[in-house]
């Protein structure tokens, strides 16, 4: 097997619309917290659509269009790798189809005015464009959708028509190879910096932010006896990593997936109504899910409470107003940064800014209206979820 794969050089052409893309120094988020630690973020929301997800969306179109598919079809949770898709089908001629889900869809209209811009085709999931979608919606009209949801959907769509593929966002190993070429830059721009990180930070939905930042620095790790800790955030209201259960699964809730071995709150369980669609998700990445269970990495969760004060607490300091789930990273960054200035410790701490919230000005009025509220899954919640499956455990 390769250690590396290189970029095909016309993927690499698009790519330097935005890339390399900024790491900064957060001098204002480390006065805010008046904290010894060194903060860094690199800043993936320079992108044309606006997070990290053109990374992936890039080469999967890419080689989609020298296999001769003249479709691809997706789903989308808050919009950013729907958006990407559709940016990446664009450059190469191919029609884009997305199943976004039914709350991102109403929360974060201009998400789908974008993807139409790039001349994408936006459903809201569940739709009645799909026989699962017609099934759900039959079962619970008022329904919120998931990601589960729209991702059975889009592959019931793409297996209708031999010139028609699915792309997933996330959760796949080749999504995480992708993602890495933020790792790779950032670990050139701490050595140009002098510094090293101690800690790597990122939001945690599928798992290919992560991975995109964390995965070169665990290398360290393993090739080289660093000692970097790396720490995946994800919502309180899904937390897969923290409390669900290592098993087999599937990656949709129609069950049309291959089993996967990952950790999983059950391929049924649609998450509460956040507004970080993009983390909306019941199940981890099959290398992050053995990473953790192995203990190579660390997982954490926060409340949607939390976090949004934590991105206000940012976007005051740093200027740039956070994603909703890159919001979940930050406040892991700050719970971090009082720690060393509790323990009176200087250490180097490194985030995935993975994108910006502008389109996302609902869910900041919603916060400031006081419309937010603390959620966390019972026991009980997840108990009756993980009980429904049928898969094998491990």
């Amino acid at each position: 097997t390769d250690k590396w794969v290189d970029i095909p050089d016309e993927v690499r052409n698009i790519y330097s619309l935005w890339r390399p893309t900024p790491m900064y120094r957060a001098y204002g988020l480390e006065k805010a917290l008046d904290t010894p630690a060194k903060i860094y973020y690199k800043y993936e929301g320079v992108s044309p659509s606006g997070s990290h997800k053109p990374n992936t969306a890039v080469p999967q179109a890419y080689y989609s269009k020298q296999e001769g598919i003249k479709t691809i079809t997706t789903e989308t949770g808050a919009g950013q790798w729907g958006s990407a898709l559709a940016f990446a089908c664009n450059h190469f001629n191919i029609n884009c189809e997305v199943y976004m889900v039914k709350l991102s869809y109403e929360h974060k209209p201009y998400r789908k005015t974008m993807m139409n811009t790039w001349g994408a085709k936006v459903f809201p999931s569940p739709s009645d464009a799909t026989e699962i979608g017609k099934k759900i919606l039959a079962e619970n009209p008022d329904t919120t959708g998931s990601l589960g949801i729209a991702i059975s959907e889009a592959i019931e769509r793409a297996a209708s028509d031999e010139h028609t593929k699915y792309a997933l966002g996330s959760v796949l190993n080749h999504v995480k190879l992708h993602q890495t070429i933020v790792g790779q830059e950032a670990l050139k721009q701490m050595e140009k910096a002098g510094d090293l990180p101690d800690i790597v930070i990122a939001p945690f939905g599928g798992g290919s932010n992560f991975a995109g930042l964390a995965f070169p620095f665990l290398r360290l790790n393993f090739e080289e006896g660093k000692n970097i800790r790396c720490i995946a955030s994800e919502p309180s209201s899904c937390p897969k990593l923290t409390r669900g259960e290592f098993r087999y699964d599937f990656g949709d809730t129609g069950g049309m997936t291959p089993l996967l071995p990952m950790y999983t709150l059950g391929h049924n369980f649609v998450p509460a109504p956040i507004h970080a669609g993009g983390l909306r998700y019941h199940g981890a990445g099959v290398i992050v899910s053995q990473l953790l269970r192995d203990k190579f990495i660390e997982a954490v969760a926060h409340d949607n409470l939390e976090v949004f004060e934590a991105g206000v607490i940012f976007a005051k300091a740093e200027g740039i107003i956070p994603a909703p789930e890159a919001t979940h990273g930050i406040a892991t960054v700050i719970e971090e940064a009082k720690k060393c200035k509790e323990e009176g410790v200087s250490k180097t701490i490194l985030f995935n800014l993975c994108g910006h919230g502008n389109f996302d000005m609902k869910a900041y009025e919603d916060y400031f209206a006081g419309n937010i509220q603390k959620h966390e899954l019972t026991e009980a919640e997840i108990k009756a979820s993980l009980a429904q499956l049928n898969t094998p455990t491990i």
